[in-house]
């Protein structure tokens, strides 16, 4: 017992020295992936806003050209502010509430997976015929292509665009609009910091 107390005192100052590492680490992980979703988007504005727009193959949301520049540019623009820590709280909180929105909008109708898989729990009845597809897929390139080059880069399956990552991004976004840029490694620190300084000058 003495020992277990000699190793918390011992590792839970050094632990919370290096807390930042995990706002870090986040960051690190979002920025770019929101970096190119958004220039994915505006590279190709006018199919973002007509997606946006389309009842059909798209989402149908009213004011698609307000909708695609605000979404484009905030996970563009939003991406690089996280990578430098700058705005953080803001910027994850405003990306989190885009990719709910993005859940029950662009993915809810899928399901919870991202990929198709029949064997995990809970699948709906578009993840439960996938099985079958997929076999069919495989027999077809086995017999009539170079099977082991079309699967030489990764499995073949079948994507099902479940709302599993928006959520997954969600979940730490909003960890990240709790913790903030962290210490030493953001922007939002040091003018956190010099604003400190000065008010402790005045």
């Amino acid at each position: 017992m003495k020992l277990i107390t000699t190793l918390k005192q011992t590792i839970s100052p050094r632990l919370a020295s290096a807390s930042f590492l995990a706002n870090l680490a986040l960051r690190l992980f979002l920025a770019p992936i929101f970096i190119m979703a958004g220039s994915k988007k505006l590279a190709n504005i006018d199919n973002t806003i007509a997606w946006f727009a389309n009842d059909d193959w798209g989402l149908g949301l009213p004011f698609p050209e307000l909708l695609g520049w605000s979404v484009a540019l905030l996970e563009f623009v939003g991406g690089f502010l996280i990578l430098f820590g700058l705005a953080t709280r803001l910027i994850a909180l405003l990306l989190f509430f885009t990719m709910i929105v993005a859940a029950f909008t662009a993915h809810w109708a899928n399901g919870w997976q991202m990929i198709a898989d029949p064997s995990w729990f809970g699948v709906n009845e578009r993840v439960a015929e996938s099985a079958a597809k997929l076999s069919k897929a495989k027999e077809i390139l086995q017999q009539h292509g170079n099977y082991r080059w079309l699967s030489s880069s990764g499995s073949i399956v079948i994507l099902n665009n479940g709302i599993e990552t928006a959520i997954n991004y969600a979940v730490m976004l909003l960890a990240l609009a709790k913790l903030g840029g962290g210490r030493w490694i953001s922007i939002d620190f040091w003018i956190k910091r010099r604003v400190g300084n000065k008010v402790d000058a005045s």
